[in-house]
């Protein structure tokens, strides 16, 4: 009977993988893009409904400008090659919130936010296209779908162990329920999760061309980042990011490809 559970867990978890575009990498969606998205949009509104907007109108303009032109250009290519229906459910949006806070994210569904403490990292409208570029990825790579089935597929496991260990005495049922949950932490969602950082450093660089921004200003951008950030250790072990050193020489190492679809 477990043997047949595992199995059809198994061959579940088979069927809900995807490939990721341009990269080709295989990840688990267990979750609808209609699920995720309703979630999103939600949570979008509640956000936006409870911090202050910006009120610089040149800024917010660039924000939106440059959004647009990146959701544009990724848009053109995905209906071009066979991936519209990955974004069929998006409702692109981009706020500026007022924040000393130097960051920026994309949620499920294409709603975006850039804090204004980023601003003077990104100096410009191609810096601020490395940022989003870089957030938009996240999004059209399904990153968020993902990390919740990476959670989904930890509770399902941790359930399954605990019925394989039923028998056993509560202190070694504890104890491998313990060594499971660290070891899947460890050796599993915390790597996916750099894994994803590094495939949006990636498509951020090649969605940044494809809107005509010069994705070689990615290099000078993250440089910025580090020495504003002072994060050069070179260890990114039990980090969610790879660490400033290593995010830049994979950068250098994506360049040539991404100017591929960069015209001036």
């Amino acid at each position: 009977m477990k043997k047949t559970i595992l199995l059809l867990l198994v061959v579940g978890f088979l069927a809900a993988c995807s490939s990721v575009m341009l990269t080709g990498r295989r990840q688990l969606n267990l979750v609808s893009d209609s699920e995720i998205n309703t979630m999103s949009f939600k949570s979008y509104k509640e956000f936006i409904d409870s911090v202050p907007l910006s009120t610089n109108k040149t800024s917010t303009a660039m924000v939106k400008k440059v959004g647009a032109k990146i959701a544009a250009a990724v848009e053109t290519y995905m209906k071009a090659n066979g991936f519209e229906k990955d974004i069929a459910s998006f409702a692109w949006e981009y706020n500026l919130v007022k924040s000393a806070e130097v960051n920026a994210f994309c949620m499920p569904g294409g709603k975006v936010v850039v804090y204004d403490g980023i601003l003077p990292v990104t100096q410009n409208e191609t810096g601020l296209a490395v940022v989003l570029g870089h957030e938009i990825a996240h999004a059209v790579a399904r990153h968020s779908n993902e990390r919740l089935s990476q959670q989904m597929l930890q509770q399902y496991g941790a359930a399954f162990l605990g019925a394989a260990t039923a028998g056993k005495s509560a202190a070694i049922q504890q104890g491998i329920g313990t060594l499971y949950g660290i070891g899947s932490q460890v050796g599993v969602l915390l790597p996916f999760s750099r894994t994803q950082e590094t495939e949006a450093d990636k498509l951020g660089l090649i969605f940044m061309a494809m809107a005509g921004y010069d994705p070689s200003q990615a290099i000078p951008f993250w440089n910025r980042m580090s020495a504003q950030s002072g994060n050069n250790n070179s260890s990114d072990f039990l980090s969610t990011h790879p660490s400033d050193a290593k995010r830049i020489a994979a950068l250098e190492k994506e360049l040539p490809t991404a100017l591929t679809y960069y015209k001036k």
